[in-house]
């Protein structure tokens, strides 16, 4: 199959229908209905032209469903990066792009606009038909980089110069930018400090690699940056409940990061409801900086407190206060790594040893429900189970009643 070449302006778009088809959704051509066919098709053939060693089709009777397959072993590097490696141009972006770098090709260089212009004019005059680049366009594009940081831009008196900044990476340690490319937040910036150097056999392999939040790197370096600044922002927050994004304005205050699920949460105030909030970083689109807020490390330290009552990401405080769950496991002496696994996964709780074969787990939370999905996974060892919230106690027993209906099993577990 020949490469789909056509590049893209648009990250967000890219990042939706990666989302929509190859992360959460495995539609087909004829269930997604947002967009055109045609525009399927294009995203479609665009994705396969970074990919095409990691697609894979499946057929049912619904239609042809395409999705990504990568094997840790065969690929040492995350695939997705190549999408962030890909920007749109027309010829005259392309062209006065490597007529500006060509120009201010060192950082002891510095011109003014009209110095500038001059020297474009010069590169073009041998040309029967040159292209012609205005005032406006020349500014407007030193400004871009200016933002970028690959231009810097110095007022002297009445003049501004404009010169290229100091480019140098350093030294930086390979088996350091393996590492940091595929683990941390925002690691596309380790693939693209890579790209500079040798290529090289990867020093690492992984277990669980979780390489879906690479869509996400744009909203999280913008969140970094207001956290640094400490400022307030505003936000998309989509969810799959509802076609139409909520926009708000909060307080970033930390990430969370699961080392279970790979999954990436924003925690924040939102003044609007004086209370904390997460927020899947996933759903979250058009982050916006905006004003400082004089009471950002009080309200991190608030956070902080709040933390050490949190399971996993529930950081909303209720009027009923914190909410406690108990239950008690029965572990045969040959099950020693059920003990060690209940000390190693217990977090913020308590593990108390009853006697020979009874241990018991205790925890007061935010959100009790949140627990919920762990505890089942000893639910063939549970012989009591309690919380003060009943409505989660309540649920709990309830799926204990049911698989007991659907396995034709009497009895009841308290």
């Amino acid at each position: 199959m020949a490469g789909f070449s056509e590049l893209i302006k648009n990250f967000e778009r890219v990042r939706a229908y990666m989302r929509d088809f190859y992360v959460y959704g495995f539609k087909t051509r004829e269930e997604y209905d947002r967009k055109s066919a045609r525009s399927y098709d294009d995203e479609r053939r665009r994705f396969e032209s970074w990919m095409p060693d990691n697609m894979r089709f499946l057929r049912n009777r619904e239609g042809k469903i395409t999705f990504i397959s990568i094997d840790s072993r065969q690929s040492p590097h995350n695939p997705l990066y190549k999408a962030w490696k890909s920007k749109s141009f027309t010829d005259k972006d392309i062209t006065l792009h490597f007529i500006l770098f060509d120009i201010l090709h060192s950082p002891e260089i510095s011109l003014t606009l009209n110095e500038i212009l001059d020297k474009i004019a010069e590169y073009l005059s041998d040309f029967e038909d040159p292209l012609s680049f205005d005032e406006s366009t020349v500014r407007k594009k030193l400004k871009e980089y200016c933002a970028e940081g690959i231009i810097i831009a110095e007022k002297q008196g009445k003049k501004m110069l404009y010169r290229r900044a100091d480019s140098e990476i350093g030294d930086v340690p390979r088996d350091a930018l393996d590492y940091f490319s595929e683990i941390l937040p925002c690691g596309v910036i380790g693939s693209f400090l890579l790209d500079k150097q040798d290529e090289a056999e990867s020093l690492f392999g992984f277990k669980h690699h979780y390489i879906t939040g690479t869509l996400d790197s744009g909203v999280l370096e913008s969140l970094f940056d207001a956290m640094s600044k400490k400022c307030y922002i505003t936000l998309e927050n989509s969810s799959r409940r509802s076609d139409r994004p909520h926009i708000h304005k909060v307080l970033p205050l930390r990430i969370f990061i699961s080392t279970q699920s790979g999954r990436q949460h924003l925690l924040a105030y939102h003044p609007r409801l004086r209370s904390f909030t997460s927020m899947r970083v996933d759903y979250i689109s058009g982050v916006e900086i905006c004003e400082v807020c004089e009471r950002f490390d009080e309200y991190r330290a608030q956070l902080s407190e709040i933390q050490k009552n949190m399971w996993g990401v529930s950081c909303r405080q209720n009027a009923r206060g914190l909410e406690t769950l108990e239950f008690t496991l029965e572990v045969l002496p040959a099950e020693e790594h059920i003990v060690q696994r209940l000390y190693r996964e217990k977090r913020i709780g308590e593990v108390t040893r009853i006697d020979e074969t009874h241990y018991r787990f205790s925890v007061s939370v935010f959100d009790s429900s949140e627990l919920i999905p762990w505890v089942r996974t000893f639910i063939s060892r549970v012989t009591d189970f309690k919380c003060s919230n009943r409505a989660v106690e309540n649920c709990f027993k309830l799926d204990i009643k049911k698989m007991q209906e659907l396995y034709g099993i009497g009895g009841d577990k308290k």
